[in-house]
């Protein structure tokens, strides 16, 4: 209510201007005019966005996956890039990230990762960024220097409060300690620390290893579980409302939503707006937002 009326007091100081102007016939304050009713177009555009975030779960914290697809050592430097790019961004947006888990590749790169993304609407953001990213460029790792296509998936889950009922009974649970892996050196685990959690009905499996304790990664490889399960609700739904709607909508995450090209030509384009950024540097530093406005307007307007 604040910002609304501090929107309507706007207006009306810019219309006692625009009638003292006419009434003195002061050309003078055309300029203060226009400037007023940009800063006046700026805040309305951005409560308009706003109202693009207005599903149940968009204003949540957001559980981020990346998965490196075929194409071994290249597909898993991909999805190295795609996580430095997306953890760019947050930065940008103010968004804190913990690391929940990440599988290194044997030669480089990354084969999985999760991350926690803390902030408001962060869920309601990074949904947009949900499916397979594609990557085309000459590659590091041919000796040849030809050119490869490479693909990682995105997929984004909302953190569940736990006032949100998600049933989850311990029988139905396989729960398995190992040692936490990674780079080697200092940081490597001597304990059973990390967790692994299989939630037999579903076939989802979940794990933590990168806090201290096994309590610890048990904690967050259940909160993983939770938003995973909520998530699938939540499509066992839309699939229902498609069917009673007569409408056949995709909500699968296996579609390529963008691609990244670095040869023979620089440009990203996101496939299901059409929007196109030549500068390849730019997106790849984090620069996103142009690409999940626009889609978060397409998904308003259907």
């Amino acid at each position: 209510m604040e910002r609304w009326s501090s929107l309507q007091s706007s207006v009306e100081d810019v219309e006692t201007l625009a009638e003292l102007a006419v009434e003195e016939k002061d050309s003078s304050l055309h300029e203060e005019i226009r400037g007023e009713l940009a800063k006046l177009e700026k805040k309305l555009g951005e409560l308009d966005f706003e109202l693009m975030l207005s599903g149940e779960r968009d204003h949540s914290n957001a559980i981020f996956e990346i998965h490196s697809g075929a194409g071994g050592v290249d597909a898993q430097d991909w999805a190295e890039m795609l996580l430095r790019m997306y953890l760019r961004w947050c930065e940008k947006k103010g968004y804190e990230t913990q690391s929940l888990d990440i599988l290194q590749g044997e030669e480089g790169g990354v084969k999985s990762t999760t991350i926690m993304v803390t902030g408001e609407y962060a869920y309601g953001y990074l949904c947009a960024e949900v499916g397979i990213h594609r990557l085309v460029r000459l590659s590091p790792f041919d000796t040849g220097h030809r050119r490869h296509t490479s693909f990682a998936s995105v997929y984004v889950y909302p953190d569940i409060e736990e006032d949100v009922e998600i049933e989850i009974d311990e029988a139905d649970l396989r729960i398995d300690t190992f040692r936490a892996g990674g780079p080697g050196g200092q940081h490597v685990n001597v304990t059973d620390s990390a967790v692994r959690i299989t939630h037999n009905p579903s076939g989802i499996v979940v794990q933590c290893q990168n806090e201290r304790s096994q309590h610890r990664n048990r904690d967050m490889a259940m909160k993983v579980l939770r938003a995973r399960l909520y998530e699938r609700e939540m499509e066992k739904k839309a699939e229902e409302m498609s069917k009673l709607h007569g409408e056949k909508r995709d909500i699968a995450f296996g579609n390529q939503i963008r691609s990244y090209v670095l040869h023979p030509y620089r440009m990203v384009k996101d496939l299901r707006t059409g929007v196109e950024v030549g500068d390849v540097d730019r997106v790849m530093d984090g620069d996103l937002d142009v690409f999940i406005e626009a889609y978060l307007k397409t998904q308003r307007k259907k």
